[in-house]
């Protein structure tokens, strides 16, 4: 079976929104920044409000394009580029925050190891997680912009502030909390027009949360779509003319039947040797007990068949999944790497909750209904 193919961080990513958002608005770029001018270009701006859907990959908005008439009306605007693998928010969000492929931060996972003390942890919710400035020690694009003098406010739910993930991925200037979408766009178009230079970041999680219980092709996802495009024109009506607006999206997602799934506390085959398990369903990482790797592969490879690749830590790094790894990041890595194709998943129900059993819509592979993300950016009207 021939091997995955990685995602092509080389030609724009989501790891390029930031720093290209960042020059526009006069950020010096750092020593070391991939050695290559940010790659969208984007036009001088003196203020800028950057947008993060959960959830809203390109492909499943391309489809519903019809129920979404400020994206529709903004499409010669906009981009499709690659989330990077896993393509699950945790990763996600070092990618974007830092500028820097997932092998870099090393935000590897919804689920990693800790090699030092021999557990796996969930980026997400970072219950019991390392210290987040020692795990993601790269500084993020909004360090950066405060740094250079630019008032620089995020905007999302309250116990985002001071999270795990947070500091790991986006820390950097100050956090504004409000709940709805609605009150996330007056609260961001009333940092924007506090100062003359100003970064604003706001987050909604809504559309990702809708996908995974209702699935990315249902009239509840479609919904939501319709309510962010209600707020985004709100949101571009309303900016100063010299603020430029960027939107985008940490993965896309793909229905998954549950009829099509392994559990494995069903399968011995696929507990033997194994020590821990992490990742998610569609991009699963497999720690093996001490020398137990090759037997391991092999039970694993037979039982999944053509349904997932099977590859050892080595295949995966060389094939360049995680774009280029720091070496401190490598032991992050499961000694396999299992990557599900079509709809298939791997689930574990001696450990995951029901509700996350329940969930129809998944993301964390290469597929391009996971992968592929949008960015769409409106020009300040004046520079």
């Amino acid at each position: 079976m021939p091997g995955p193919v990685a995602p092509p961080y080389a030609t724009g990513s989501l790891a390029d929104v930031l720093p290209s958002l960042a020059a526009s608005l006069g950020v010096p770029a750092a020593s070391g920044d991939r050695g290559r001018p940010p790659a969208f270009g984007f036009p001088q701006a003196r203020r800028g409000v950057v947008v993060l859907v959960d959830g809203l990959g390109a492909r499943q908005l391309s489809r519903r394009l019809g129920h979404a008439p400020w994206f529709r009306a903004h499409v010669d605007l906009g981009r499709t580029v690659t989330a990077g693998f896993p393509s699950t928010t945790a990763t996600s969000m070092g990618t974007f925050g830092t500028g820097t492929p997932p092998g870099a931060h090393g935000m590897l996972g919804y689920e990693v190891l800790v090699p030092d003390e021999d557990r796996v942890f969930n980026e997400l919710s970072w219950e019991d997680g390392p210290l987040p400035e020692r795990w993601q020690p790269h500084p993020t694009w909004f360090e950066r912009a405060a740094a250079a003098g630019l008032d620089v406010v995020r905007i999302g739910p309250g116990f985002f502030d001071g999270s795990g993930l947070t500091q790991a991925a986006l820390r950097g200037g100050r956090f504004r909390a409000a709940e709805s979408l609605a009150a996330r766009v007056d609260a961001a178009l009333a940092a924007v027009r506090a100062t003359p230079r100003s970064l604003v970041y706001l987050y909604w999680g809504e559309v990702d949360k809708l996908g995974h219980v209702h699935g990315p092709e249902s009239f509840e996802w479609t919904e939501e779509l319709e309510s962010v495009d209600r707020e985004l024109a709100r949101l571009a009506a309303g900016l100063p003319d010299d603020a430029s607006l960027t939107v985008t999206a940490d993965h896309g997602m793909l229905a998954c039947p549950h009829e099509t799934r392994v559990d494995v506390a069903d399968e011995p085959a696929l507990r033997a040797g194994v020590r821990h398990l992490g990742g998610e369903p569609r991009a699963t990482h497999v720690y093996c007990e001490p020398g137990a790797s090759a037997d391991v592969a092999a039970a694993w490879s037979s039982l999944l068949g053509d349904r997932a690749w099977v590859r050892t830590r080595d295949q995966a790094v060389a094939a360049g999944l995680f774009g280029p790894v720091d070496p401190a990041h490598l032991a992050r890595i499961g000694d396999l790497v299992v990557v599900a194709d079509g709809d298939f998943t791997i689930v574990d129900s001696a450990r995951m909750r029901p509700q996350l059993l329940a969930l129809r819509g998944m993301h964390g592979a290469l597929s391009g209904e996971e992968l592929d993300v949008p960015v769409v950016h409106l020009p300040a009207r004046v520079a």
